[in-house]
């Protein structure tokens, strides 16, 4: 009986709610705001901000001053956690002393030896550095031998800058120079240094070397190296002409027991060219000479 009446009243409801107006309905919850007009800027509405606001590439942003932390701890005990935390991410001074080489020559004239190190103290981008070479006869004199103190600055990830003196100590008579360099990692892993010295005196030369590390195992090493020295002008009295003076060139195979530390045996070749082999051959000396090689090169 209820369906009856309810049936009943809808359908005579239902003529009613067809004869009315339209226009009395309310539709004003679901009116749409109107279209914005077209624009003749096909980029309009996707404007950039402007180019003061922006931070120029390759400048890194400002460094926050307001650090949230300090709200619920002491100011100073954040600083001084914040300056451990930079210091331990790369602010801290490292250092190295490497000797690459310590070796005795044989050959067929007097047997010899020779040694080639340097080390380092500072950290990623400053360091101060030394380095030292010399080579000599077993039981006879020091033939050669030099010190570099030298200030290293880092220019990018692979390559440093170096600026200095230079002291000989051999051979006679003593020269110190100024120099001034670049060093580092060549693309396909060639370490390779160039110098330029100008001496007291005025006398200007240029040494480049290059090697590079084959490894035939892990820890199986074979070392090809060169080095060329370069002379601006004759210096008759150490026995150096002007062009290029000399060559060197060594061939080691090492063995490294731990990385620090690598006995290895090879072959060295020098050869002194132009003027400087004149000069060598009127003190009763060789232009040229081959040495087998025994040594060892640590690091710590």
């Amino acid at each position: 009986m209820k369906r009856l009446i309810v049936a009943a009243l809808f359908a005579s409801a239902t003529p009613a709610l067809a004869q009315m107006d339209h226009s009395q309905m309310d539709h004003s919850a679901h009116q749409m705001p109107p279209a914005p007009e077209a624009s003749a800027d096909p980029h309009a509405g996707h404007s950039m901000p402007a180019a003061d606001d922006m931070i120029p590439k390759g400048v890194a942003p400002p460094v926050p001053t307001d650090h949230a932390a300090e709200a619920f701890y002491d100011p100073a005990v954040m600083a001084r956690a914040r300056a451990a935390m930079i210091q331990e991410s790369g602010g801290m001074t490292f250092s190295q002393l490497m000797v690459d080489r310590l070796e005795y020559r044989a050959n067929k004239g007097a047997n010899g030896y020779a040694w080639e190190g340097e080390g380092w103290i500072g950290g990623d981008i400053n360091r101060f550095a030394f380095k030292t070479e010399g080579e000599g006869e077993v039981g006879g004199p020091l033939e050669s031998a030099e010190v570099q103190a030298l200030y290293s600055r880092a220019i990018d990830p692979w390559w440093n800058m170096v600026a200095g003196v230079r002291h000989d100590i051999r051979p006679q008579p003593q020269r110190s120079y100024a120099t001034v360099g670049i060093e580092g990692l060549a693309p396909y892993w060639f370490e390779v240094e160039g110098q330029a010295f100008v001496s007291t005196k005025g006398d200007v030369h240029l040494r480049m070397e290059g090697s590079y590390d084959q490894r035939i195992t892990q820890r199986l090493i074979l070392q090809p190296a060169a080095e060329v020295n370069i002379a601006a002008q004759d210096v008759p009295e150490l026995g150096i002409g002007s062009g290029i003076s000399n060559i060197e060139l060594g061939l080691r195979l090492r063995y490294e027991f731990a990385r620090e530390f690598a006995p290895y045996v090879g072959v060295h070749w020098e050869r002194k060219l132009g003027d400087t082999a004149r000069y060598a051959r009127a003190e009763g000396e060789g232009a040229s000479t081959a040495s087998l090689v025994m040594g060892i090169r640590f690091w710590f």
